[in-house]
């Protein structure tokens, strides 16, 4: 079949075919919220964020007792995660988590980090060790900083500076309480008006 028969073929089958009258794309509507999904979205929250066995026991990525850590949520600004890896804000609370089991640590992580944001404490010390003569090689420091990763109120974290423990804890920084971003806002709207 020649380019000119194929040609003639298309023109007569699209004989009966009539021009559309615009070619613009009617713009999308928007996506309503429901507040059944609302609903259902902030009870799938509050139960991560309250039932500790959302925080893995089964799987984590192993890293070595000497490598340093260091995590930061996204939005979060370089400087506050550098002043953190520098220890310039001051540690307001601190956990210990050697000679825990990987449960109880964890138990002990999530309760700990709720307590703080509910006191407006924002920078904490926790202390998983090296883990060098642990089987594998640094257990708890792995979970810890996946368990980290994993809760919502964490904004960051690093390795520690020597004198706090170095590759052994984490300067952990938090997200403010929900009373502290009111109050924030409110002071805003105040300078504003």
């Amino acid at each position: 079949m020649s380019d000119q028969d194929e040609l003639d073929l298309f023109r007569e089958m699209m004989a009966d075919v009539a021009p559309l009258e615009q070619d613009k794309v009617p713009p999308e509507k928007k996506h309503q919220i429901t507040d059944a999904q609302l609903a259902r979205q902030a009870a799938a929250q509050s139960l991560a964020d309250s039932d500790p066995e959302y925080l893995s026991l089964d799987y984590v990525t192993m890293v070595k007792p000497d490598d340093m850590l260091d995590y930061k949520r996204d939005g979060v600004q370089d400087g506050v995660i550098r002043k953190l890896r520098l220890g310039k804000y001051d540690i307001q609370a601190r956990l210990d988590l050697h000679r825990k089991t990987l449960r109880e640590a964890r138990d002990d992580v999530l309760h700990f980090l709720k307590q703080c944001q509910r006191m407006d404490i924002r920078t904490v010390l926790i202390v998983h060790g090296k883990g060098e003569r642990s089987t594998p090689p640094a257990l708890m420091k792995s979970y810890v900083a996946t368990w980290l990763t994993q809760i919502s109120d964490v904004m960051g974290y690093h390795s520690a500076l020597r004198q706090h423990g170095g590759n052994g804890a984490l300067y952990v920084m938090l997200k403010k309480s929900p009373e502290r971003k009111l109050e924030n806002r409110e002071r805003h709207q105040k300078r504003q008006s």
